[in-house]
């Protein structure tokens, strides 16, 4: 079963965006509602940061996370499949 796409408007960062995507309306209002809150995050820290600045920081981010993830599930995994061929 196919997941059905729909359109999400969210403000980020003060500027509407119309996202298209599978995800449900919670996710999109979570991902927007973290992205807002790293936005002003990083404009207390630094403000004089342009909002092309801090999105690039903020996608930096995001992919560091993601394979800092990534890396931790295969490290998992690597120890799962070495304890099931050692029984």
């Amino acid at each position: 079963m196919t997941e059905e796409t729909h359109r999400f408007k969210a403000v980020i960062a003060g500027k509407s965006y119309t996202i298209v995507g599978q995800a449900t309306d919670e996710h999109m209002r979570a991902v927007t509602a973290v992205l807002n809150e790293q936005f002003t995050q990083l404009k207390e820290l630094s403000p004089n940061i342009s909002k092309e600045d801090a999105a690039i920081l903020m996608a930096f981010n995001a992919v560091s996370d993601q394979l800092k993830m990534a890396a931790a599930n295969d490290q998992t995994d690597s120890t799962k499949d070495s304890t099931e061929t050692e029984e």
